[in-house]
Order: C-alpha cells, then structure tokens, then sequence
C-alpha cells in the first residue's frame, strides 16, 4: 500500500471524502488536482478483496477519459471483450460482437489495479491527505450541520463537506441518518475461479450458461484466471461440496468447456458469496454531507453497472463542486463557499445523477426478470435451443438493443468537459 504522506496542523481539511472505492478515490484525485484542499479516509489497508467488480462499460470507459484518466487506463493489464455468448441446454443461442455500436468494448480491467494507479496519482499531489487504515466512528455536527468526521483512532477532521463514499453498508449513511430503500432480487451470486481453457483466452468470450432451471457465467479475468458465476436463487442455502459444484457447471456449459471444467476440477476455487443488495436512497445530501456510489445506491452485479456508476457520479460531483469552489475564489485560494450555496449544489448532484441510477435499476431488473423467465421455463428453453438457427439471429438484435443503454448509460448524464 502507499504510504501516507506527512501532515501539518495547519492543513485545511475542507472537503472530506470517505471510503477509497471507485467513486471515492476518483472524486478525491479531481478535486485535488483542480487545487482543492482533500482529505480521503480508507478504513481497509489494501485494495485486495475477495470480490470487486472489473467489467469497465463503455459508460464507466467515458466517465474514465472525461476525468482525464485515459492514459492511465491504458497502462494497467487488461482484457478488452471480443464477444457475448449465450447458451441454453448446452447450445448457443447467439453471439453478439463487440463492440455492438460503441466506440470502445467493455474491457475488464483489475479494478485493484485500477485503484491503485489512481491513488499512487493523488498521494503525489500536496493539497491531498490520505488516512488508511481509518475507519470513520461518527459524524461530527455543528447546529444541523455535518461538520467532519471522528475516526477510529479518535482523531477528527472538521471540513466544509463530507462525501460518504463507504459502500453499500455506508456506515457514513447510517451515522447521517439517511436511509436506503431495498428493492433486492433475494438472490446471491458465488464465484469460482480455476485456470482459464486455451479457447477462452485467445478468444475473450464472456458467456451465459442457462440449462435445467439454472443460470451461470463464465469469463477470463484480467489475471488470465477462469471466473465461474452461479446465480443462487435462494440466499443462505447450504453450499454443494467442491466437486459438485464442478459439475453443476460442465451439466450447463458447451462440451469443450465442460471437458475443461473436469480436467481442472482439483483447481476449482471458491465460492465466495456474493449477497446482492439493491436499493436507492431517497436523499443522498444533508447539510454538509453527500453520499455518493453503493452509499446512494448500490447496484445489482448485472453488466457491472457498480463501478460505472459510480465513476460517473463522481464525474459529474467534481464538476459540480470544482464550480462552486472557483466561483467563490474572489474570498480566497481555498476559501469555503456559502452554507446555502454548498447545499444547492449538493442537491444539485443528486438531481443530475438520479435519473440515470434509476434508469440503470429498472433496465437491471427487466434483464433479471428475462433470464428468470427464461431459466424457469423449460418448455421455452428448449423450443429456443432446438430453433436456435431460426431464433438466434431475433433474440441476438432483441438482447443487443436491450443492452445498449446499459452499457452506454443515460444519453446526456455527463457533463461534456470536468473542470481542471
């Protein structure tokens, strides 16, 4: 990990960002490199976690350029996808091409690796604090203010603004009394990992298994790894032995990749379970706090749109809040803008931001309704499978077009230039 840089007492802790995720972490590095004073709290260490989404949308890739960030992306190891494949009782549907009308295919891209090219960048600049290992214990008030935060060692920094960017469980949002409406699937995903099969490595191919009432994926990671995704229909049932879980897989893959899963089954990792929580918070803001990210709404996993939202909240914050700090340079370098005018603008974010989180929730739910009704019906299933060379080319245009705006995200929901 990057180790912090030293601090003076005279530092102005002016705006306070919590929580060094995607949404976070990209907020703090604009706002220091347009020469605000920034503080970013981490209560992990590391970047390292068992699960952390890689899928880079054509959203999240523009929300990366428009942050300045392009160059840099393009140094870190990743896998551009070629193609979208799906299968039904051992036969393929289809497969759709990428980049399916964007300039750019998704890539996975280590989002570890990511985070921490990002944070190598911000540590370097002098208007950036950074506090890991710092988890946020409560939220500090003036009158009905948030007015810093209290963390874990007991120290306390007292800023303009604090961004709760802490994730889906946000204890930052819990602390400012801002509460999340669940709407959740009740379902978990468990992912295994294993060597990845030749053909999936020369060809990166992210392919959707569906057969005998079940769905899974399979794809190569940025790490060259073979990822395994099981949907579980019923959170919290007991987990299969190892072995089973080898081939409840090879029953819904195509019959080269079934012969892979077998040959390695020794190597078969996992699972990790990863619960799905969806939901949106009524209010992102009080006086004084913004959440932003999994604190304002965390996303199902379908098409990555966690990390791509995220990356486009903050782009659109930044822009928002650099404005309103240079408009007010004529009181001072750093001076704090007004209580009401800061507050506008808080509200402001969540107006401008709101619309495409919703939109992305509701496209998210009917992708999960279809593969639900899909994997539930085996008459269905198996009238598309045996018609899959009258039907495929239909359902490819079909599911083509219902991806577009979940890769490409609500027109007009970033702003055309971020302030620098």
């Amino acid at each position: 990990g990057t180790k912090p840089p030293s601090t003076t007492g005279s530092f102005i802790h002016r705006l306070i960002v919590v929580g060094a995720g995607p949404a976070g972490l990209s907020l703090a590095l604009q706002l220091a490199e347009a020469g605000l004073p920034v503080s970013l709290v981490e209560a992990s260490t590391s970047f390292s976690r068992q699960f952390r989404g890689d899928g880079l949308m054509p959203s999240g890739l523009e929300a990366l350029a428009q942050m300045g960030l392009w160059t840099l992306l393009q140094e870190l190891p990743q896998r551009p996808l070629e193609s979208w494949s799906i299968w039904l009782e051992g036969r393929e549907l289809f497969q759709a091409e990428e980049p399916m009308g964007a300039l750019q295919p998704c890539r996975l891209v280590s989002q570890a690796a990511l985070l921490e090219a990002m944070l190598q960048r911000a540590v370097a600049l002098p208007n950036l604090r950074w506090y890991p290992g710092q988890a946020v214990r409560d939220l500090l008030h003036s009158g009905d203010r948030i007015s810093g935060v209290t963390l874990a060692n007991g120290q306390t920094l007292a800023g303009s603004l604090v961004v709760g960017a802490d994730g889906r469980q946000s204890l930052v949002r819990q602390r400012a009394g801002l509460h999340l409406q669940t709407s959740s699937p009740e379902i978990d995903v468990l992912w295994f990992r294993m060597p990845a099969p030749p053909r999936l490595l020369l060809h990166n191919c992210f392919l959707t298994l569906v057969a005998g009432g079940h769905i899974a994926s399979a794809f190569v990671a940025p790490n060259g790894e073979l990822q395994l995704g099981w949907v579980q229909q019923h959170p919290g049932e007991p987990l299969a032995p190892g072995e089973s879980w080898v081939e409840a897989f090879a029953a819904l893959a195509p019959a080269w990749l079934a012969e892979h899963l077998r040959a390695q089954a020794p190597a078969l990792q996992g699972p990790i379970r990863l619960g799905v929580q969806v939901g949106l918070a009524p209010r992102w803001h009080r006086p004084g706090l913004l959440l932003l990210g999994d604190a304002a709404h965390p996303m199902s996993p379908i098409r990555a749109q966690g990390i791509n939202m995220a990356l486009r909240d903050s782009c659109v914050a930044a822009r928002e809040l650099i404005s309103l700090w240079r408009a007010n340079t004529a009181a001072g370098a750093h001076a704090a803008p007004g209580a009401a005018a800061l507050d506008r603008t808080l509200e402001r974010i969540q107006a401008l931001r709101q619309p495409e989180i919703r939109a992305m929730q509701r496209l998210q739910r009917a992708e999960a309704r279809q593969g639900h009704l899909i994997a539930s019906q085996p008459l269905l299933r198996h009238a598309l499978a045996s018609m899959a060379f009258a039907a495929g080319p239909l359902a490819c245009w079909s599911w083509i077009r219902r991806q577009q705006p979940l890769r490409l995200g609500l027109s007009g929901s970033l702003p055309s230039a971020v302030l620098r």
